[in-house]
């Protein structure tokens, strides 16, 4: 079983939540999302493992499973082009759960006309492979999104 915890501060939000209809209808992979906390943060590992996608949008870490988890800093954020982004390690490094990977402002991406919003992603998950998946209420960096079964 791989435990997913959350990469940033905000409060929980369910899929369906999400204003972007690739990430609501679940189409990428079961999970839920965070709305953050709105000041600068970085955005961290949600797992043990190694990056094997890295833009400063979004990032997959595959754990020691092969599960990958993706996490996408806000919706549409890659019409950005890495404006307001700081990556913190590379592709292919082996990171540990709440490491720093990515540096970046909520608030910045709000002005910029952007959703915040971060779906956290289980990728290639069957829907039902999903326990505990928190919808709702406000959550620390590490708090426990969901399990994967």
């Amino acid at each position: 079983m791989t435990t997913v915890t959350s990469p940033v501060a905000g409060v929980a939000v369910g899929l369906a939540a999400v204003p972007d209809p690739v990430f609501s209808s679940a189409m990428v992979g079961p999970g839920t999302a965070v709305d953050p906390v709105r000041q600068p943060i970085e955005a961290v590992a949600p797992v043990d493992g190694i990056v094997v996608s890295l833009h400063p949008h979004a990032f997959v870490v595959v754990d020691a499973d092969g599960r990958g988890v993706l996490t996408h800093l806000g919706i549409d954020t890659v019409q950005l082009n890495g404006e307001g982004f700081e990556l913190l390690v590379s592709k292919g490094d082996t990171v540990g759960r709440g490491q720093a990977l990515v540096r970046w402002n909520p608030v910045a991406v709000e002005e910029a006309g952007k959703s915040p919003v971060s779906p956290v992603i289980a990728l290639e998950a069957g829907t039902d492979s999903l326990a505990s998946v928190l919808e709702d209420g406000s959550v620390d960096t590490g708090t426990t999104l969901f399990t994967w079964k």
